[in-house]
């Protein structure tokens, strides 16, 4: 799936990574202080992109999500293979640490389990299209951006989670401690409200 701003905070990268990604490694690795600044200097604007996008409206989150990042890269250093560009491996950090968010987020109880009846799959594959159709479209872009920040937590972070990360409910219900049916039905509820939403043109309530 698109994502909402992909082209804006996942700057294009090459394949392979460079001999001053190499170097930079390197000094790092030998504790060198300008280096770390360097480091920091370089990376810090695509990482605090990358993750403002994901957590919005969560923004009290941003700082300390990304100083989770460029700790948890420190401590990874030697970890790194340099089989592709030290940005790709810091994003991909980056990536994990707000699926470690969404997942605590989800983890706690819902509020009301009621029991909806199975939804059907024509329904979920009719949402993903449109969702894509949505998001595609600069025009309506803000509209959606909008309304997706004003639901419920639960229900961005599992959307977001579903159709922006495409993660299976599957792996969300293994990733949280849930069943499959329980992310089904809070899925369900979330395209619900988000198409409500849409419709009426109500952002909050």
């Amino acid at each position: 799936m698109h994502s909402i701003e992909r082209g804006a905070n996942e700057p294009d990268t090459a394949t392979s990574p460079s001999h001053e990604d190499a170097a930079l490694v390197a000094s790092l690795l030998r504790k060198d202080r300008k280096a770390t600044a360097d480091f920091v200097a370089r990376y810090a604007d695509s990482v605090y992109g990358f993750v403002r996008a994901r957590l919005a409206p969560r923004y009290d989150q941003v700082d300390d999500l990304v100083q989770e990042v460029f700790l948890a890269a420190w401590q990874g250093l030697e970890q790194y293979r340099a089989t592709g560009p030290l940005q790709a491996w810091i994003l991909g950090i980056a990536r994990h640490r707000v699926e470690d968010y969404y997942r605590q987020c989800l983890r706690a109880p819902e509020p009301i389990d009621s029991e909806e009846g199975p939804v059907s799959a024509a329904a979920v594959v009719e949402f993903q299209e449109e969702f894509h159709q949505l998001l595609e479209q600069e025009e309506l872009r803000t509209k959606a951006k909008r309304i997706l920040h004003g639901l419920p937590e639960p229900y961005r972070l599992a959307l977001e989670w579903r159709y922006w990360h495409e993660t299976s409910a599957r792996e969300m219900a293994l990733k949280t401690g849930k069943t499959e049916k329980a992310i089904e039905r809070l899925l369900a509820r979330a395209r619900a409200e988000f198409r409500e939403r849409w419709i009426h043109g109500q952002s909050s309530r």
